[in-house]
């Protein structure tokens, strides 16, 4: 019984077969296209062609097609990579990155004292902007290079004054002398003289 229904079967299929393939509807061949993109040639139907479809051989192929943005070069890493027109024009400053990363680490370095939404005075972050700027790190009276006792002295001893060319490195030591002793103040602006001249 199941021999049969399988004979039958395959008989139905030959048939199918023979007629659909000597129809002169049925036996045009597929063109072949090559794709407007990567121009890999493939196969396509001759009806996608005539209403416009079959330009492109896969779906990465065609949404690859429809990005109108540019290729750009991160502002930290040099990295290149693809922006849409919309992040581009959407710039507030100017600056496109790769990444969170490196939008962090640009933004981090920029937005800083005055800049910063939360900036008070700066009368407590002073020692931060010392480190950032990248001042060596050593008591300019004395020398001594221990992180643990150094602290940032104000020149004209006013704290909400946290310019760069006011702040300098001392050790505690050192502070005391020169907010006691006016010789040692003096001594401590001529070297500051000299390194920032």
């Amino acid at each position: 019984m199941l021999q049969g229904v399988i004979r039958h079967i395959r008989l139905l299929s030959t048939v199918y077969r023979l007629y659909f393939c000597s129809h002169p509807l049925y036996s045009v061949p597929m063109p072949h296209v090559a794709c407007r993109l990567c121009k890999k040639e493939f196969y396509t139907k001759p009806n996608w062609l005539k209403l416009g479809y079959g330009k492109y051989c896969s779906r990465v192929c065609s949404s690859l097609s429809r990005r109108k943005g540019k290729q750009i070069t991160c502002a930290i890493c040099s990295k290149e990579v693809y922006k849409s027109l919309k992040s581009i024009k959407g710039s507030q400053s100017g600056k496109l990155f790769c990444s969170k990363k490196c939008s962090l680490i640009w933004h981090n370095s920029y937005f800083i004292q005055e800049k910063s939404g939360n900036w008070k005075t700066g009368e407590f972050s002073y020692k931060r902007h010392v480190l950032r700027s990248g001042v060596k790190a050593f008591c300019r009276l004395c020398e001594k290079n221990d992180k643990r006792i150094l602290l940032v002295h104000h020149l004209d001893k006013n704290r909400e004054n946290n310019r760069l060319n006011n702040l300098t490195w001392l050790c505690h030591n050192c502070h005391f002398l020169v907010h006691h002793y006016q010789e040692r103040e003096n001594i401590l602006y001529t070297i500051h003289k000299k390194e920032y001249a």
